[in-house]
């Protein structure tokens, strides 16, 4: 993504609570889950790998993971990466910008961010 025209604002800010998620719906129609962790902003596919279950239920933990709420799978808040099973495989995570206090997710990339 190289233009701020590149992203597609999603949510306010402040709609992120502390510590937690938002779902939201990008207007390509794209399912997103907005974390707020550690005063950082991330976003990954509201689909946990291992059996499609919204990531958006789920919780962020103390560590810096989101832990889907059907089968425990763990994924690292700001790469996606698999932090403890059942799931094999990384989420989706989207690049993001906060711009007048609003958050804007721009390009997936399949699987962990470098």
């Amino acid at each position: 993504m190289d233009s701020f025209s590149d992203f597609e604002s999603v949510a306010a800010l402040h709609e992120i609570p502390d510590e937690g998620v938002l779902a939201v719906v990008m207007p390509s129609g794209e399912r997103v889950c907005l974390i707020r962790h550690g005063g950082r902003i991330s976003a990954v596919a509201d689909r946990c790998t291992h059996q499609d279950f919204e990531m958006s239920l789920g919780d962020v933990l103390p560590d810096g993971t989101i832990q889907c709420a059907w089968h425990g799978a763990r994924f690292d808040c700001s790469t996606g990466a698999v932090k403890q099973g059942p799931a094999s495989v990384a989420l989706p995570v989207f690049e993001v910008r906060i711009e007048n206090g609003m958050v804007l997710v721009g390009a997936m990339h399949n699987g962990a961010l470098p």
